[in-house]
């Protein structure tokens, strides 16, 4: 095997299938990269036996052959290399030579035959869609997915198409994000919960284009195909929260206010909340509504902070207490103008939604306020 390739064209497929190498494992082969030619293109394939990724590039292939090499050590002297054009090239012994710009490297490597093939996946149902929409829909809601492991399926996001509507949704137990769009080409009912690792790497691969992603399914195992990439993964197990059953239909409360204007306060009055003397205490911060404006406070042994916001007001008036994190995680990701906060109670959810469509709805759970 014998490639030359400039360093930014196989960083950028080293990064993005790193992420598919196994840290912890007794097989060492799945702690490298397969490099594969195939004329003018290389193929390169990581596998934990639940994500795969490969990804093709086009470079000049002197010699076509394969190997294994270490993912850490083979990326890190990539990125370090100078920016120029490398040499790759496995010599009589096996050893993986890299050359530029007067540096020059031998890594052993692995028998690539020893490498598990990616799954074969037999698709049941697929959707296509514009990556940078994808990418969207990805942002604003992988946040909410669980990172507790008690409640496996809940570590990842619901894939749900119904009625030709393409629904992601994340949930915690603490908090809920839904994200909607409608699909330009016809496509079945179907639903997957897919793990928020998988999402967080296939996000760093999407392009904010509007070139086409295919999402493929099968019983147990999704596929994300793009131009040069296929990601391979496993479906979660268990069934996922009904969703439309706990986002309350009606409120008793309503603002409508600058996003920016209140993610700001948030993030100030946070330094409150999270500054206590008593580290594991968690202090709530206070959101009350009245007539025109809400008030955000939190007082603890560190200090008090309160702010005031110039609102357009409904209903009653009313307080509840929040997780502020959980309040800042949602409005970082909106990218409108304008939000509504709704509220039933002080122990109800408490939603906030665009002003401008319906196709996210962000629902946090109070925390419940002492006397």
């Amino acid at each position: 095997m014998k490639i030359v390739c400039y360093k930014d064209t196989i960083l950028k497929a080293i990064n993005s299938v790193v992420k598919a190498v196994a840290s912890k494992t007794t097989m060492p082969i799945l702690e490298g990269i397969l490099i594969q030619t195939n004329d003018n293109e290389i193929k390169l394939t990581t596998y934990d036996l639940e994500l795969g990724i490969e990804y093709v590039i086009n470079c000049e292939v002197q010699e076509q052959g394969s190997c294994v090499v270490n993912a850490t050590m083979f990326s890190e002297i990539i990125r370090k290399l100078p920016d120029s054009e490398i040499q790759i090239r496995l010599n009589n012994s096996n050893l993986l030579e890299i050359e530029c710009e007067g540096a020059f490297y031998k890594l052993t490597t692995m028998n690539p035959d020893e490498f598990p093939e990616l799954p074969k996946i037999e698709v049941e149902n697929s959707i296509e869609l514009e990556q940078g929409i994808l990418k969207s829909m990805i942002r604003k809601t992988i946040f909410a997915v669980s990172t507790e492991e008690n409640r496996p399926i809940f570590t990842g996001c619901l894939f749900e198409v119904e009625n030709n509507k393409l629904n992601l949704v994340a949930v915690d137990g603490f908090r809920l994000a839904l994200r909607s769009i409608y699909l330009q080409n016809k496509s079945n009912n179907f639903s997957a919960v897919i793990p928020g690792k998988t999402l967080n790497e296939v996000n760093k691969i999407l392009l904010d284009s509007f070139e086409n992603i295919k999402i493929g399914i099968s019983k147990n195992q999704a596929l994300f195909e793009m131009e040069n990439c296929k990601v391979v993964t496993r479906i979660l197990d268990g069934e996922f929260l009904n969703y439309k059953t706990v986002i309350p239909n009606n409120w008793e409360t309503r603002i409508r206010v600058n996003k920016n204007n209140l993610q700001n306060s948030f993030e100030r009055i946070s330094l409150i909340s999270s500054s206590s003397i008593e580290k594991e205490k968690k202090y709530p911060v206070k959101l009350s509504v009245d007539i025109g404006k809400v008030t955000i406070s939190c007082t603890n042994q560190t200090g008090q902070a309160k702010e005031e916001i110039f609102v357009s007001s409904e209903g009653k008036n009313i307080e509840a207490g929040f997780n502020p994190k959980y309040f800042l995680d949602s409005l970082k990701v909106i990218d409108e103008e304008e939000i509504f906060v709704e509220l039933g109670s002080s122990i109800s959810p408490c939603l906030i939604k665009s002003v401008e469509n319906s196709d996210y709805v962000y629902m946090i759970l109070p925390i419940r306020l002492k006397e």
